[in-house]
Parts: structure tokens; C-alpha cells; sequence
């Protein structure tokens, strides 16, 4: 087995999430299970040697589950183990400061934009909106 020491656990915790397309991938998680194809049309940038590659290290590091299922097409199936779906506050908390940060940022005069908001595909389809807002006014 391969040690691995971290300074904090912080470290570990950013580890686990850090890549590209990550962040994204655990928020179409969030919600359903997902095939390969359904990643390749909801993230269309991301090419399928780095959509295999996130998906094996989240596998890896016990966040996503993958499951086969027998016979011919092969049919796998993407979903988040209870260890991923305890990240969500996580996840959201560091979203919702991201956008208070942008703000901050705007306000000084720099141009901080986001692509999307669909982090809040993860919060819209499990956290009911009187939770996310206050959240936001935190």
C-alpha cells in the first residue's frame, strides 16, 4: 500500500477534489447516477481520456462508485458513495464562498465571471432554496 502524508488534513481534503473537471463531475453527481456518455454531453470540453482518468482517482479515493452491469453494450454506471455524498456541504460552502470572493473581486475593478453555475445544480436539486440562501447571506 502507498503511504501518504499530508502537512494537514485540509491537504487530503483538497487532494480528493482537486482536478479541471472534479468539481463539476461531483455536481452532475449530486443528483443521479451517470453514464460515461451523459459526462461527455454535460461537460462537452472535457475530453474522455480525462473524464476516465477524474473518474478512476474519485473512484480511487472512495468518492464515486462505478458499477457494471452485465451483458453486451457494456453498461457502467457512475455514483456517489456516502463518503462523496458527505462532501456536498463541503462542496456548496466552498462554492457559495467562490461567488462572495468573485464579488469582492469585482467590486476592486478585476472581471471574475463564471462559465457556469451549475455547482447549484447540486444545490437546487438536494437543498431546499431557503437553505441555500441562507447560506449565501452567511
Amino acid at each position: 500500500m502507498t503511504e501518504r502524508n499530508y502537512h494537514m488534513s485540509l491537504d487530503l481534503t483538497l487532494s480528493v477534489i482537486n482536478g479541471k473537471w472534479k468539481s463539476l463531475i461531483l455536481c452532475h453527481l449530486g443528483s443521479h447516477s451517470m453514464r460515461n456518455g451523459e459526462f461527455l454531453r454535460k461537460i462537452p470540453d472535457i475530453s474522455q481520456k480525462v473524464l476516465t482518468q477524474q473518474l478512476n482517482e474519485l473512484v480511487n479515493d472512495k468518492i464515486v462508485q462505478k458499477i457494471t452491469f452485465p451483458g453486451l453494450p457494456l453498461h457502467v454506471e457512475y455514483s456517489l458513495t456516502d463518503e462523496g455524498k458527505s462532501l456536498r456541504k463541503v462542496l456548496i460552502d466552498m462554492s457559495v464562498w467562490g461567488e462572495h470572493h468573485a464579488d469582492k473581486l469585482n467590486a476592486d475593478g478585476q472581471n471574475v465571471s463564471f462559465s457556469s453555475d451549475n455547482y447549484r445544480g447540486y444545490t437546487k436539486i438536494q437543498t431546499p432554496k431557503k437553505e441555500v440562501d441562507q447560506r449565501m447571506a452567511e
